[in-house]
């Protein structure tokens, strides 16, 4: 639950617990995408959320590796339409706002490969899936997965239906298919897809697209994505061969299943606008501050 502005005579909030940082940075990125044009202090977002200062900061940094103020100035919108407008990638960004480090992080070592269209049309008759729940730098995720690799992630939000509502939006894309519940496996998928201390090219994450042939096109054309960068629908349009149909591309890209890994939070509108996300505007910002964070600390 978001953190509610202060009212006169409002008691304070108590400290949130480790395991619930992302509600606290949620509650901070809204506020932020709400008030960035006044460029807000610490002070100033510490005190509309009724939370400590250092715990504020402390927190913010254990969960991206910057500042709020830091990440103010790296994700707003008015720099996401700069950076397009100028051609700069987001980490160039990253590094006009004081972030140091020359380095460059290699992007998730990702293999991939897709199911044959058959097993697409069967609405996944035949194909076998494990799912479970675990913790994640953006909320509660679900992590769904095949013997060929993992085939969806998903966020649950108490808005959306909780754990109940992820799963749906997962199931019925496949609902012929078969699916059983394991918490610790996805918690070790979990553990591969988050930490970047795992992404190793000799231990590559396996990822299996099930979609349509044009899905999985646009699919595939988001994984050249690198991070710190990001692209336009009508740019991805070109990259997969079909310039004029921008908008099938953005539908495509709505649809993709496996959040965060496939990354379609880089992709934003003409113009540089952080556009809808499946997920809400609020995550897409997160991740592209986290990646920001990643990668100045390469």
């Amino acid at each position: 639950m978001l953190h509610e502005p202060i009212r006169d005579g409002a008691p304070a909030l108590r400290p949130l617990d480790p395991p619930a940082d992302y509600a606290l940075v949620r509650a901070v990125i809204e506020f932020i995408s709400q008030e960035y044009r006044a460029q807000p202090s610490l002070a100033e977002i510490a005190r509309a959320l009724r939370v400590p200062e250092a715990e504020l900061c402390e927190t913010f940094r254990r969960w991206s590796g910057l500042t709020p103020k830091a990440f103010l100035q790296a994700v707003t919108i008015d720099h996401a339409r700069r950076l397009l407008a100028e051609g700069l990638p987001l980490l160039d960004a990253a590094m006009e706002v004081g972030l140091s480090g020359p380095s460059r992080l290699h992007d998730l070592f990702v293999k991939h490969e897709a199911v044959s269209p058959g097993s697409w049309k069967a609405r996944g008759q035949g194909l076998s899936f494990a799912y479970g729940f675990s913790a994640s730098p953006f909320g509660r995720a679900l992590v769904l997965w095949t013997d060929k690799g993992i085939a969806g992630i998903a966020f649950s939000d108490e808005a959306h239906g909780g754990d109940e509502g992820a799963l749906e939006d997962m199931t019925r894309r496949w609902p012929a298919g078969r699916f059983a519940r394991d918490d610790e496996g996805a918690a070790a998928r979990a553990a591969a897809i988050f930490d970047p201390a795992a992404w190793r090219p000799e231990r590559p994450l396996r990822i299996v697209l099930i979609g349509t042939d044009f899905e999985v096109r646009v699919w595939e054309a988001l994984l050249s994505i690198p991070t710190g960068h990001a692209t336009t629908y009508s740019a991805l349009a070109s990259r997969v061969g079909a310039p004029k149909a921008a908008r099938a591309v953005g539908a495509a890209v709505g649809r993709n299943p496996i959040s965060f890994v496939v990354p379609c939070h880089r992709v934003v509108g003409k113009g540089g606008a952080l556009t809808g996300y499946h997920w809400g505007l609020t995550r897409k910002r997160a991740m592209l501050g986290w990646e920001a964070g990643v990668l100045a600390r390469a």
